[in-house]
């Protein structure tokens, strides 16, 4: 018997290496059910397929991340658009259906039947080229400054084993300085041996600032200690390696970093993003890759509540007015108003006074911090809205 070419919904398990595709009718009868390897022939093979049982097909996914964007692409380049299904949303459903084995098959069937019942699942935009670029940059930032922050812990932490004072004599997480001087000098046996001119000159050669400072305080470490510690010549070589990989990922952040900025301003609405106190190139590409296409929220409102920044009740019996953070939000748009928040407290303005009168209701720091970032939210809109930039006194109102 011929299927219904009226509608069908189609549950996407998506993963790394390949995906599997579950198609189900009105009745949520399987129709379609097959593993797809995440390569462009294959997903066109199957998606030539499907497009051939109905007319009409939604389409729901557990992912929109990098293991789904050639799929993703795919789809859009011919007229379809998924619904987002978060894995939250799946593992509830499994459990109104029989069995308890968890299969890639399970899933899509799942995620098929969670669509045919739900309507209200956001749709998947393919973002433009300069939205995907800034999200790709703007991740691989994240991940090197992650990297540089845990060979730094490791830095400090293999240092201290064998000289403490040269540790604690210096802040590795900021300053260039102290790192080229770990490139060549470790132990206060090595420091002493080189003393304090030629190690000023060694560091002034580097192109290191402040050298006299840093040639200061390293001779004041190694007259502090005589004592060898074991396993020190070992270590020293470990703690000269990684000072050289944190060097490095330094000017791989730096590169990464003016490719944001390149990128970022090149679009039509970098310059009122960052005219917002708190809100540079960097956070502002952070604020585009994590929102996308705006045209996707209603209002100021939406997008606050798409931040978490809009708190929804659970109230229980005779408890009422119970609000908390909503569970379901974008985590990475959240974190870029919370931090313009914490940056715009930095310097006089509408934004430090609205903090401190929130203060002065009685709300705690982070309380008042997010305060603070709603604010903002429905001041960027607005700025986005009416394509002008920010000033810290409101617009005077058109003429008549």
């Amino acid at each position: 018997m011929e299927p219904s070419r009226q509608r069908i919904w189609v549950g996407i398990d998506a993963g790394k290496a390949h995906h599997w595709a579950t198609a189900v009718d009105e009745s949520g009868t399987t129709l379609w059910s097959k593993k797809i390897a995440n390569d462009e022939g294959a997903i066109l093979d199957a998606l030539a397929e499907l497009l051939v049982l109905a007319d009409e097909i939604v389409w729901g996914i557990d992912i929109c991340g990098t293991a789904s964007a050639l799929l993703l692409a795919l789809l859009a380049a011919h007229g379809q658009q998924p619904l987002y299904v978060p894995g939250r949303t799946v593992n509830r459903m499994a459990g109104a259906y029989r069995g308890e084995a968890k299969t890639d098959a399970r899933d899509a069937y799942v995620i098929a039947e969670t669509v045919r019942h739900r309507t209200d699942f956001a749709p998947i935009d393919v973002p433009a080229e300069t939205v995907r670029a800034l999200a790709v940059l703007t991740a691989y930032r994240n991940d090197l400054v992650a990297d540089r922050t845990r060979q730094v812990n490791r830095l400090r932490d293999a240092l201290c084993s064998i000289f403490p004072a040269l540790e604690r004599a210096f802040d590795y997480s900021r300053a260039k300085g102290p790192l080229v001087l770990l490139t060549g000098f470790q132990t206060p046996r090595a420091l002493r041996r080189i003393g304090r001119a030629r190690l000023e000159t060694w560091l002034r050669k580097r192109g290191v600032r402040s050298a006299e400072s840093i040639a200061d305080k390293a001779m004041e470490a190694a007259a502090s200690q005589r004592a060898r510690v074991s396993g020190e010549a070992v270590t020293a070589s470990i703690v000269a390696d990684l000072a050289r990989q944190i060097l490095d990922l330094d000017e791989r952040l730096t590169g990464t970093e003016k490719q944001v900025r390149e990128t970022f301003r090149e679009l039509d609405a970098a310059k009122i993003i960052e005219s917002v106190p708190g809100f540079g190139p960097v956070l502002g590409a952070e604020f585009i890759a994590a929102a996308g296409n705006l045209t996707g929220y209603r209002d100021a409102g939406h997008l606050a509540s798409a931040a978490g920044l809009v708190p929804v009740p659970r109230d229980s019996g005779r408890r009422s007015g119970n609000l908390h953070r909503p569970k379901r939000y974008n985590r990475a748009l959240r974190r870029v108003f919370f931090m313009s928040a914490l940056s715009a407290l930095k310097v006089e303005g509408p934004s430090r006074e609205f903090y401190q009168k929130k203060r002065g209701e009685g709300l705690k720091h982070v309380q008042a911090v997010i305060a603070l970032a709603r604010r903002r939210v429905g001041v960027l809109w607005a700025l986005l809205r009416d394509g002008r930039k920010f000033t810290p006194a409101p617009p005077l109102p058109l003429a008549a």
